[in-house]
């Protein structure tokens, strides 16, 4: 065999595994409905309307990978610790909550009020509205919203702990 023939072979090789994968290596993928679960809270994605992905290159690797969520919400708060955050390769998709088609989370509008799986509440639309949310308006509300939980989380705590200790007090006398 000539060496170019090799050459040949091995190119052809790698366009058929790449092909068999079902990821080109760019875009959206298609979920799989029912089957995969979101990678921040580990909810199985059923929604159409409300679902975001996030393709990004792992440091030191050569190809993309999709992470997979149930709501905007989890993908950015996913995405806010990742060394590799703002790398400009990062892609954001999330679902038009009318229609489910696929649209570039950083150029969505973002309409509050919506009944979403993880309760941050956002619709993204492709097209503007007055009274919608941009990307850095949408991010900075799911961060009050995550804000808001975790003070709520903590004075429930606060009170249990209360409770506790008077009960305990209660109990020595």
């Amino acid at each position: 065999m000539r060496p170019e023939h090799g050459w040949l072979a091995v190119l052809l090789l790698i366009s058929f595994l790449s092909a068999c994968s079902g990821d080109s290596g760019t875009g959206p993928v298609e979920p799989r409905w029912d089957r995969v679960a979101c990678e921040r809270c580990r909810m199985v994605l059923s929604d159409h309307h409300y679902a975001a992905q996030i393709r990004y290159l792992p440091p030191g690797k050569r190809r993309t990978r999709v992470a997979l969520f149930d709501d905007i919400g989890c993908a950015l708060l996913w995405l806010q610790d990742k060394p590799w955050k703002d790398d400009p390769r990062v892609r954001i998709w999330v679902a038009d909550y009318r229609n489910g088609d696929w649209i570039d989370a950083r150029k969505a509008t973002y309409i509050k009020g919506k009944i979403s799986p993880m309760g941050y509440g956002l619709g993204a639309q492709p097209e503007a509205d007055p009274k919608g949310l941009n990307f850095a308006q949408a991010w900075q509300y799911i961060q009050d919203e995550e804000a808001s939980d975790q003070r709520h989380a903590e004075h429930l705590l606060q009170r249990f702990q209360a409770l506790e200790q008077q009960h305990a007090a209660g109990a020595t006398r």
